[in-house]
C-alpha cells in the first residue's frame, strides 16, 4: 500500500500573504484528514516564507495520522524536532536560500555529518528518510548510515513526463527502488508529482509513500481540497 502525505507549505504560503490567518494551516490538515490523507507533511524553511515554527507546533498538537517534518538537520531543524518528535524526519541538503528541493545527498562525503544526526533522531524515536537521488550507490550509502528510508527525489521524473521522454528515465527510478528493497530501505516519493504522472510512478513496486503539496494545493483551487485529496488517494495502489 502506498500512503499519502500531504505537504501544506503551499497553504501556508497563501496565507502569508495577508495578515489574517486564512487559509487556516490547522483547517486544512483536518480537511485532509478527513479525505482519507495517511499522512501531513511540512517543510519548514530559515525565512519562514510559507511554514512557520508556531505551524509546526500546533499541528503536531492535532494531527492523528503520521507527521513527517522535511528540512536540512541544521541546529534550528533538530531542536524542533526534539521539541516534537514527529513520525518522521526527512533529511535533506538543501540550501538555506534554495527556492525548492533540487537535489539528493551524496552521501561519499556527507556520511559523516549524517551518522550522528540520524543516530539521535534514531533515539528519539523518529523514523529517518533520505532525500536521495536514484542512484544504486548513495541508496547503498543511506542503508549504511542507518537511514530507515529513502526519498527518491522525482522532479526529473515529472519533467520527463510532462516532456514525453518518460521511457528513458523510469527504468532507472525502478531500479532505485529494487535497490532499496535488497538493502532493506523503505521508500518514499515526492517532488512534482501530480495527477498525470502519479499512477505511473506507483506502478513501481515498494512505495510506501508519497508527499505531495504543490500539485495537489493547484488541483485544490479548482476542484477543492477535500476532492483533491480523494482524487490522490484513487491513484495510490491499494492494500
Amino acid at each position: 500500500m502506498t500512503n499519502l502525505s500531504v505537504n501544506l507549505n503551499k497553504v501556508a504560503l497563501l496565507r502569508n500573504t495577508r495578515n489574517i490567518g486564512i487559509p487556516s494551516v490547522i483547517d486544512a490538515a483536518k480537511t485532509c484528514i478527513k479525505a482519507g490523507a495517511h499522512g501531513i507533511t511540512v517543510h519548514p524553511r530559515p525565512d519562514q516564507r510559507h511554514i512557520r515554527t508556531s505551524d509546526v507546533y500546533e499541528l503536531a498538537a492535532m494531527l492523528t495520522v503520521e507527521f513527517n517534518i522535511e528540512g536540512n538537520p541544521t541546529p534550528p531543524f533538530m531542536e524542533l524536532v526534539r521539541k516534537v518528535k514527529p513520525t518522521q524526519a526527512t533529511l535533506v541538503p538543501d540550501a538555506p536560500e534554495a527556492f525548492t528541493s533540487d537535489h539528493g545527498w551524496d552521501l561519499a562525503k556527507d556520511s559523516d555529518y549524517l551518522k550522528p544526526i540520524i543516530q539521535e533522531l534514531h533515539d528519539l524515536g523518529v523514523r529517518v528518510s533520505l532525500f536521495m537521488d536514484p542512484d544504486l550507490e548513495q541508496i547503498q550509502r543511506a542503508k549504511e548510515v542507518r537511514a530507515d528510508r529513502i526519498e527518491l527525489y522525482t522532479e526529473p521524473y515529472a519533467t520527463a513526463f510532462r516532456d514525453g521522454n518518460v521511457d528513458q528515465i523510469f527504468p532507472q527510478y525502478a531500479l532505485a527502488a529494487q535497490k532499496a528493497q535488497e538493502v532493506g530501505l523503505g521508500i518514499n516519493a515526492g517532488h512534482d508529482l501530480n495527477l498525470q504522472n502519479l499512477g505511473k510512478f506507483c506502478s513501481i513496486p515498494g512505495i510506501l509513500e508519497v508527499s505531495i503539496g504543490h500539485a495537489l494545493t493547484a488541483d485544490a483551487l479548482e476542484i477543492g481540497l477535500f476532492n483533491a485529496v480523494k482524487a490522490y488517494l484513487n491513484l495510490l495502489p491499494p492494500e
